[in-house]
């Protein structure tokens, strides 16, 4: 479980955060940095292990039939990035809790930032394709909550907006290339899948797969041409910024394309798609970096440029291209989070990120100026700092790179890219904090509390000491580069500051030297610059989805009438094309089974449902009618399931009529007696075209199933029933184990099905809603709304319903009942209560609320199904056991009644969920006053001789919003 926990326990600090700023700030920001160390630790505790070549694993499966598995491994690239992603985020956590203002919810921030941050490890550590995807996904939701934390900026929310849209496009692609790949390699295991390059390479899913995972790494991280969303995620607080563009998200791409390649690399598609992107985005990134005032601005070209060098290492398909790429991974984050973190110090301590209104910040702030000169310096790529390394390292494999024929391509534009760092570089460096103090700051700057660059601090050392004693990163760069490449040894390549005279040497000097003009005459090169054409990828992008919002609109304005009938319509004609197809192209022999003689109960009940269909039809335009009809439908089909032995189907089908008449009864009477009559003979006719062919197709389909004999799993359910499942009544043991997924997945939905009628329903209370239910409903009212014998009736059986109710629930693992019938039954008994007594009577007496019902049935199922993982079970299995009780003898209990207690609860919170919604509508429609409860008769009191009537029931007047 230790390499679960890592994933997991961030996630967990997401939960409590929330809960312990109530304690304090200090309080909040103990408790995420709590479970980041505690993440860490256990991360740590693998060391020994991958460094010593070692893959740890840990597998927990989940749907094996789809390849689905909570399976998670530790090599050298996982533990790499996952280290990152906690030390860092250690860093983040502490700069944040100086760096958010009083106002600012922290308890949302860190868990965000921890939801966010189990999210990546879960990418950097899962072991199936799937699970990848959705911890994939996960960081485009929780990174898009992150960067519109600040919800009340403009900017803000378009940012996030823009992220979601890109990276989640991306992500749907990276979806469609993940299941080709699955299928090209036979498994979903990303362990095996970067063992099968050959097979994977060679198989004709290749080249769709490849496209469509280069499309989900070259969105997440900001590859030309979907370079434009990350700048306008700057909106996000610094700590946002620092974490999620340095170490993490728009890493995750990188890291995707390094977990792949031995899959995937090698070929010349890989070649020439992957090395042109990264060169033509760190070219294109670095230059418009340049120009730009914001201080996070810049940082974040910068940051896309450098994500484009490590994209095009990974794209030249070289071993040494791969140890570069990891080598400039680890030192991009720090000197890039150090970075981010002291432009947020500026902007915290000058009140302004704008670099045309700072200077001369080194005199007043010299601890921040010194550490953000020596992370500029190393994003320079000058000497004696990490970035110098890795610089010159990919600028040899440049030299030694020939793409389209022309040889000299791909050093100059790597040479290019190379100046234009240097020159944002040092234009940050010395606008910023070098020259003359100014006196118009919008406040008076200084250097922050030592909790700020404290982490900015530990991450420049790293960057001075990589940077002058490089073997300190060979250990980190060898293991990790080893785990990309599936290999126990690497060509010789040398972590040293200085390599001779060679090409490199020589186009680094050409950079720094042209890099240091370009600041130089900068003045005079951004006026040249203002007057070029500037393209604004945040206009394309509005302009782009305007018009798919346009084209959606048109599509939906000619499809969706409002028409039920026509909906309805379609799906079943298409149902019946469908079917048509089957048949038409299958063997047509027929059946072995001879047909059975109709019983004169089947002729009467047969009759009776063809009359009672002929009268819907006839009839569909009377609500109240049809509905009564459609009751008869049900309670004769029920009989049915009882002519077959199926009780517990007869009593489940008896209870839901029941159930759902009395809330249709009641939703009836807030629409009007008839619906809308036929517009036209066309459509009649074509109703009765679609629904007589698809009647006649579903017959011909069960009588073909009903004539042959078919192999079915019955006798597999009929035998494993007791010794499996401990029940003998097959349909609960069934429902509770053998398929307990579906049912859990059946109460999920119909809990959401309940607060969607809550939600609806909700908008008729207040409004132009309001108003036209009140105008719609009849003035006149029942002169006895609750008469007396139904009230007294409804009271004596409400106890003897409920044991009725607890009676089916505990004899449903060997009896027909259950959880689902023993719910419809006791919610049965509380509909009458209120139809009897009236809403507000029921209502005021009412313990515990339909919503906390729904949720305590999801999580008792939900929790009953995750304990058998405590004993290395699959999901949902059931056990059992036979116990002996004094004065009662010997009785089964199994787990599976706990998942039909969930199964009850939910049922219950349902019925009456969607009860209670409906009342409050009809009441706060009604016109006339309606009394509380019953009315209550004169009684003699014997004691003392006279008679004393009781008051009579308090009229209530329904209360109105002021709208309606």
């Amino acid at each position: 479980m230790s390499i679960a926990l890592i994933v997991l326990l961030p996630l967990l600090g997401a939960l409590l955060a929330p809960v312990t700023i109530r304690w304090g700030r200090n309080a909040c920001a103990a408790t995420a940095g709590a479970a980041s160390l505690g993440s860490f630790a256990l991360l740590m505790s693998h060391l020994p292990g991958v460094y010593a070549g070692e893959v740890l694993r840990q597998e927990l499966p989940w749907i094996p039939q789809l390849g689905l598995s909570f399976s998670f491994f530790v090599d050298g690239l996982g533990f790499f990035f996952a280290g990152l992603i906690l030390g860092i985020g250690l860093l983040i956590i502490l700069y944040a809790r100086y760096y958010l203002a009083r106002q600012d919810p922290m308890g949302r921030f860190y868990a965000y930032l921890l939801l966010f941050q189990s999210a990546m490890l879960g990418i950097a550590l899962s072991d199936n394709a799937l699970l990848f995807l959705v911890f994939w996904e996960m960081t485009s939701l929780s990174s898009f909550l992150l960067i519109g934390y600040w919800r009340h900026l403009p900017e803000g929310r378009q940012g996030a907006r823009m992220a979601l849209a890109v990276t989640g496009g991306g992500g749907l692609a990276l979806i469609g290339g993940m299941l080709l790949l699955g299928e090209a390699a036979g498994t979903y295991a990303i362990s095996e899948i970067i063992t099968r390059g050959e097979v994977i390479q060679a198989h004709p899913l290749y080249v769709p797969a490849l496209l469509l995972i280069l499309v989900g790494a070259f969105t997440k991280s900001a590859q030309f041409p979907f370079h434009f969303w990350l700048p306008h995620a700057m909106a996000a607080p610094t700590p946002v910024s620092a974490y999620l563009h340095s170490a993490t998200m728009v890493k995750a791409g990188v890291f995707l394309l390094a977990r792949f390649w031995p899959a995937l690399a090698g070929t010349d598609i890989w070649f020439l798609i992957v090395t042109p992107v990264g060169l033509a985005t760190m070219a294109i990134a670095a230059f418009i970096a340049i120009f730009k005032n914001d201080l996070k601005a810049l940082l974040a070209f910068s940051t896309v440029s450098h994500l484009g060098m490590m994209t095009m290492l990974l794209g030249f398909g070289t071993e040494i291209g791969v140890v570069v790429a990891m080598f400039h991974i680890l030192n991009h984050a720090t000197f890039k989070a150090a970075l981010f973190m002291s432009a947020g110090i500026v902007d915290h301590e000058a009140g302004t990120r704008d670099i045309r209104k700072l200077g001369g910040l080194a005199k007043l702030m010299p601890i921040s100026s010194v550490l953000a000169l020596i992370a500029a310096a190393s994003m320079a790529g000058l000497p004696f700092f990490n970035g110098f390394l890795s610089k010159e390292m990919m600028l040899e494999e440049a030299a030694h790179t020939e793409l389209t024929g022309i040889p000299y391509l791909v050093p100059a534009l790597a040479t290019l890219a190379a100046m234009f760092s240097v020159a944002y570089s040092l234009r940050l460096a010395w606008f910023t904090y070098m020259g003359p103090v100014r006196q118009s700051y919008p406040h008076h700057p200084h250097d922050p509390p030592v909790g700020m660059w404290a982490p900015v601090a530990l991450l420049v050392v790293l960057v001075v000491a990589i940077g002058l004693v490089p073997p300190i990163a060979g250990p980190i760069v060898a293991r990790t580069s080893m785990a990309v490449l599936q290999t126990d040894t690497l060509p010789y390549y040398s972590l040293a500051i200085w390599h001779g005279l060679t090409p490199a040497l020589f186009m680094s000097i050409a950079a720094i030297v042209v890099g240091t003009i370009v600041v130089a005459l900068y003045r005079s090169l951004s006026a040249a610059h203002a007057g070029l054409p500037h393209p604004d990828a945040k206009s394309m992008f509005d302009r782009t989805i305007a018009g798919l919002v346009s084209t959606a609109r048109g599509f939906t304005g000619a499809t969706q009438t409002g028409s039920l009938q026509l909906y309805a319509g379609i799906i079943v004609a298409s149902i019946v094309a469908v079917g048509a197809v089957a048949f038409l192209q299958g063997g047509h022999a027929p059946g072995t089974r001879a047909t059975l003689p109709a019983s004169p109960p089947a002729i009467v009940a047969w009759a009776v449902l063809v009359a009672v269909c002929g009268a819907v039809v006839v009839a569909h335009t009377s609500r109240l009618l049809t509905l009564v009809l459609t009751s008869v439908v049900g309670l004769v089909v029920s009989v049915a399931f009882l002519q077959f032995s199926a009780p517990d189907l007869a009593l489940t089908q008896i209870s839901v009529e029941v159930v759902t008449t009395i809330l249709l009864l009641l939703a009836l009477n807030l629409l009007p007696r008839q619906g809308a009559p036929e517009r036209s003979n066309a459509n009649r006719f074509g109703s009765a075209a679609i629904a007589i062919t698809a009647g006649l197709g579903v017959a011909a389909l069960a009588y073909a199933v009903m004539t042959r004999d078919v192999a079915s799993i019955s006798e597999y359910h009929i035998a494993q029933s007791k010794p499996g499942g401990g029940g003998t009544n097959i349909v609960n043991v069934i429902l509770v184990d053998f398929r307990g997924t579906d049912t859990f997945g059946e109460i999920i939905v119909l809990g959401i099905a309940a607060l969607a009628i809550f939600a609806m329903l909700d908008s008729a209370l207040r409004g132009a809603s309001a108003r036209r239910l009140a105008a719609m409903l009849p003035t006149r009212k029942s002169g006895d709304a609750h008469p007396m014998p139904l009230v007294v009736a409804t009271r004596v059986i409400l106890p003897l319903a409920i044991t009725v109710g607890i009676f089916i629930f505990l004899r449903g693992h060997n009896e027909p009942g259950g959880g689902f019938i023993a719910g419809l039954v006791v919610a049965i008994a509380l509909i009458m209560q209120y139809i009897a007594s009236g809403f507000d009577w029921a209502s005021a007496r009412a313990r515990y609320n339909p919503h906390a019902m729904i949720g305590a049935g999801v999580i008792i199922a939900g929790l009953t199904g995750v304990a058998s993982f405590l004993f290395g079970a699959p999901f949902l299995t059931s056990s059992y056991d036979y116990f002996h009780i004094p004065l009662v003898g010997e009785v089964e209990l199994a787990t599976a009644m706990a998942f039909d207690l969930g199964v009850f609860l939910t049922v219950v919170g349902t019925v009456l969920l969607a009860l209670f919604q409906i009342s409050r509508v009809e009441h706060k429609a009604e016109r006339v006053p309606v009394p509380e409860g019953p009315y209550e008769p004169p009684f003699h009191d014997a004691a003392r001789g006279s008679g004393r009537a009781m008051a009579a029931p308090r009229v209530v007047e329904p209360a109105r919003d002021k709208e309606a």
